[in-house]
């Protein structure tokens, strides 16, 4: 569990639903997440980034600002380090010296960097309603329904959990309890490799496709060694039998905005631009995956596309605040990087940390005034911590 606290002037309460308000008028079943036509969201008022600067001066040293890759510029732009979830959360535990941590991404980042920082510091997220689609999808109520099923079905005791980092603190505590491990996109085989170890049976919790995607395309096994759970129905809609039988018993989540990709995405793009590369996240579907030349977490999107050759063609299947970055980036080098599909499209929640937000966050720092802090407690943090700690001795 977390507590957040946060300003009587927003009026914003720190329920579940103020976290769950992406998708509000969408199916949360549905593979293609969140419709999103026409562009990004238009600058902020200038005069917001001398006010974000001024307040950011004024807290020094006292102040660290995180900024997860799929932020929009006009808050990068403050960011002291950025990078993916975990590296952000280990940046901020690696600077003691900062008392606010100030983590423009989603919130189960920020309950991470609050897991891993000291007690001494506060972690704050600039906008409560910055949720994440895919942490959301399994809720620790679920998880727990999952496990009785799992117990009644006699094989419990053969199944070891493997959570996405991209999962709420309740459940990196579930999976710490129950002898598990968490894993980034750019681990999850060696994680996977160590739960086989411990079991003879994967939990994977909560985005099918990265699990699906590890373990049929990293691993060699078969996509009949996997089966779906589904929380939203009676026995995740699996027999005993299914269960008894299954490898990899994989949760059903995903991201809003991976899960767009399509496979005609992939054959509209290749008819499109002759020659073009195309470099997909793995929590794409599987099919999206199949169908690409190069698949990895954003830290080898971006590797990639720093070592690819001058005049080469990409279509990058990610985040779009990201592919912009890097197709901005690289322009001057003759690369040619698109988004990998038609339709514009970007994490609706990690948008909402804006410039007027991040401007009301700093300023009410720099006021002594402390805003939207994420707390995780401590019996949560404990077992969270655990799973984490497992994960970083991996080899």
């Amino acid at each position: 569990m977390t507590t957040a606290q946060t300003s009587p002037e927003l009026d914003v309460s720190p329920t579940p639903l103020a976290l769950l308000l992406l998708g509000r008028e969408a199916d949360p079943r549905s593979e293609r997440g969140v419709e999103c036509p026409g562009d990004l969201p238009s600058p902020s008022d200038p005069d917001l980034v001398e006010r974000a600067r001024a307040a950011k001066e004024k807290l020094g040293e006292k102040v660290f600002v995180l900024g997860h890759h799929y932020q929009r510029d006009e808050v990068i732009q403050f960011a002291d380090v950025t990078g993916d979830s975990f590296k952000l959360a280990k940046d901020a535990a690696a600077r003691p010296e900062a008392e606010y941590i100030v983590f423009c991404g989603v919130h189960f980042m920020a309950e991470s960097a609050d897991i891993l920082t000291s007690d001494d510091q506060k972690v704050v997220l600039p906008d409560l309603a910055a949720g994440c689609s895919m942490a959301d999808m399994a809720t620790a109520e679920q998880v727990a329904e999952c496990w009785d099923v799992l117990t009644e079905a006699g094989v419990a005791e053969q199944v070891v959990p493997v959570s996405y980092m991209n999962s709420s603190a309740d459940i990196k505590a579930f999976t710490g309890k129950h002898g598990g491990t968490i894993c980034t996109s750019s681990n999850a085989k060696r994680a996977l490799d160590w739960a086989f170890e411990q079991g003879e049976k994967v939990l994977f919790l909560p985005d099918q496709h990265l699990g699906r995607n590890t373990a049929v395309r990293d691993m060699g096994m078969s996509l009949e060694d996997c089966v779906l759970y589904n929380p939203h129905k009676p026995n995740g809609g699996l027999t005993a039998e299914e269960l008894r039988a299954a490898k990899m018993i994989l949760w059903r989540g995903h991201c809003s905005v991976h899960g767009r990709f399509s496979l005609d995405s992939v054959n509209d793009v290749r008819e499109r631009i002759p020659g073009v590369n195309v470099l997909v996240h793995p929590e794409c579907k599987h099919e999206v995956v199949a169908a690409a030349d190069y698949v990895g977490s954003t830290e080898y999107i971006i590797n990639m596309l720093e070592a690819a050759p001058a005049g080469s063609k990409w279509a990058i299947g990610t985040e779009l605040n990201l592919v912009r970055r890097l197709a901005n980036r690289f322009a001057d080098q003759g690369k040619e990087i698109v988004f990998l599909d038609k339709t514009v499209c970007f994490c609706s929640t990690m948008n909402r940390i804006d410039l007027p937000h991040l401007v009301w966050a700093l300023e009410s720092l720099a006021e002594g005034n402390l805003v939207n802090r994420i707390e995780v407690d401590k019996e949560t943090e404990s077992f969270a911590k655990l799973a984490l700690e497992r994960m970083l001795a991996l080899p």
